[in-house]
């Protein structure tokens, strides 16, 4: 089995105020106001439910860097 080296993770606006991020490998999601707290709030998230575990149970190296995909909305002039 090949041993995946990044966790991939997604950053979108929240529904009704600051971002949302979730990971595709691994069950975690959490919340920020402000892109800076998201970030440090998925780095945390991710440090705590892997705590203990066995990376080779996820699929994933013993180090794994974590990738993000920001979600834009365009901005359009006015005319």
């Amino acid at each position: 089995m090949q041993l995946q080296q990044t966790i991939k993770s997604f950053i979108r606006p929240g529904e009704q105020s600051g971002y949302v991020a979730e990971c595709f490998e691994i069950s975690v999601v959490t919340q920020g106001e402000t892109l800076d707290e998201v970030v440090k709030n998925l780095q945390e998230a991710i440090s705590l439910h892997l705590e203990g575990e066995d990376l080779t149970e996820f699929g994933l190296v013993a180090h794994p860097s974590v990738l993000v995909t920001f979600e834009l909305q365009p901005t359009y002039a006015q005319a």
